[in-house]
């Protein structure tokens, strides 16, 4: 095992048994590569790569803290090597996120009150005809987000937005090509949002299976 990699390890078993806690100070870099029996070049690559990955956050002049490791906040990494696939590793994307988030919205029909219903189809009737694909796009995004976050799930509801996020140019492509996007899409999120306000976790979790999957057939076609 190299030797960057050790350290990681060992600030990792850290956070584990509490020793650091999240928000918490690491203990100076001398004072802590002692603890830890390695070198202090070995330690600053070790905390360069936890930094990135957002688990550690370096001030500058003020010391090494552990991040929150709230789920959103750790699932950035992925955002960002989902942001470097080609067109066609898209496909692959979607499989995923058809797999995810139809049990997510399944789960959601247990949760949501009348008034989480009501703002989702308030969201729908923003969007019209006369929509650029943009605001499609922007609404999409939301509609989706309030739904798998109303799962109840955390790391489900920030794994999903990551992997639907970095799918918005697929939903472009859709909108500036395919006639009737907009009516489309708005139909299928009102179907959607019916299943929902009668706790039908079944028909929810097909509809957006259906959904998620008028998408990725578009795109199997296309590229």
């Amino acid at each position: 095992m190299a030797v960057t990699d050790e350290a990681i390890l060992k600030i990792k078993d850290m956070i584990l048994s509490g020793e650091l806690s999240p928000g918490g100070r690491l203990p100076p870099e001398k004072e802590l590569s002692e603890y830890l029996g390695l070198s202090r070049s070995s330690l600053r690559e070790a905390v360069k790569a936890l930094e990135v990955i957002r688990v550690l956050d370096v001030r500058r002049g003020d010391g090494t803290y552990v991040t929150s490791l709230e789920p959103q906040l750790l699932l950035e990494a992925m955002s960002f090597v989902v942001d470097l696939h080609d067109d066609a590793s898209i496909l692959e994307i979607f499989a995923v996120r058809r797999i995810l988030e139809p049990a997510a919205t399944a789960m959601a029909a247990k949760n949501l009150t009348e008034s989480d219903v009501a703002e989702l189809t308030a969201l729908i009737d923003e969007v019209d005809g006369s929509s650029s694909v943009e605001g499609l796009v922007e609404h999409d995004l939301e509609f989706h987000h309030r739904i798998v976050t109303a799962a109840g799930n955390a790391y489900l509801s920030s794994l999903i937005d990551s992997l639907s996020s970095h799918t918005v140019r697929a939903r472009i492509w859709r909108g500036v090509t395919q006639e009737n996007a907009v009516d489309r899409t708005l139909q299928e999120h009102r179907a959607i949002v019916n299943a929902l306000s009668r706790r039908d976790s079944e028909l929810a979790q097909a509809l957006t299976i259906v959904h998620v999957s008028g998408v990725e057939q578009w795109l199997r076609e296309a590229l």
